[in-house]
């Protein structure tokens, strides 16, 4: 793109909740960056979103669990002249493993993708967006689980909760100078981030329990505009199977665990 261009960066833009927030963006008239390591899904979703809302989109392919990926997106859009008001830290990984079953190369890609990058992101762009003296909104995805202390996702949730405990404290940091941090932590979403067969993900969102992608994209934008500290979407339901996960005895917990398969 040539010249200065308001775009909204999007990580994880290829699919799932990373793909609803882009065309909730692109029908609201933004312009996009979308990010991801999938480079033929990627381009196909920002050709898509162009022919279907008449935007401007740009492709970066990029592995964003590796130590230099957010400096390299950074320097990208600098040279790029893309000028972002809107970052969606989105880009994630799910697995259900003993920490002691996961491999090194796992754990540390985990945490490059979930806290090293989001967090330079948001410092780098938050940073640019106020030296520039301009307004700017970041969405960064936490979850439900960063509540829950449970057997077989302790590195998805305690990463997820490290990202939100992060994005709250900094969101005090920088609100009054004109960039506001959106936490957005949602149950279960229907997407293929968790392996769900699809009767088990027909049934969730018939019972409410399992929100579509597209909902969640909706509400999750409607909230960062109205620059809200943390959103979770599902309301009660939720909430209430947080308050039973954390009063949960732990020798029930794991009772629980060794009656899992596998």
């Amino acid at each position: 793109m040539n010249g200065q261009t308001s775009t909204a960066l999007v990580t994880g833009a290829n699919s799932g909740i990373g793909y609803a927030i882009c065309r909730e963006l692109a029908r609201r008239g933004f312009s996009l960056l979308m990010v991801s390591y999938e480079k033929e899904s990627l381009d196909e979703a920002a050709s898509g979103l162009e022919s279907e809302f008449g935007i401007k989109t740009a492709v970066c392919c990029m592995d964003l669990a590796q130590r230099d990926s957010a400096l390299s997106l950074f320097d990208y859009c600098k040279e790029n002249n893309f000028v972002i008001d809107i970052l969606v830290n989105n880009a994630g990984i799910f697995f259900f493993k003993d920490v002691i079953n996961t491999s090194p190369e796992l754990i540390e890609k985990i945490i490059y993708l979930h806290n090293y990058t989001p967090v330079m992101l948001t410092s780098l762009f938050a940073r640019k967006m106020i030296t520039d003296n301009r307004k700017g909104y970041i969405i960064n995805l936490a979850s439900v689980s960063s509540r829950m202390m449970m057997p077989g996702i302790a590195l998805y949730s305690s990463t997820k909760s490290f990202i939100r405990c992060f994005s709250r404290a900094m969101r005090n940091e920088i609100f009054d100078k004109g960039v506001s941090i959106t936490t957005i932590s949602p149950g279960a979403v229907a997407t293929n981030l968790y392996n769900l067969p699809e009767r088990y993900l027909k049934l969730g969102k018939n019972l409410g329990i399992i929100m579509t992608p597209q909902r969640l994209a909706s509400l999750a934008v409607k909230k960062m505009f109205r620059k809200k500290a943390e959103y979770i979407p599902g309301g009660f339901i939720n909430r209430f199977f947080i308050l039973i996960v954390m009063l949960m005895p732990e020798r029930l917990v794991r009772w629980i665990k060794n009656k899992l398969p596998g």
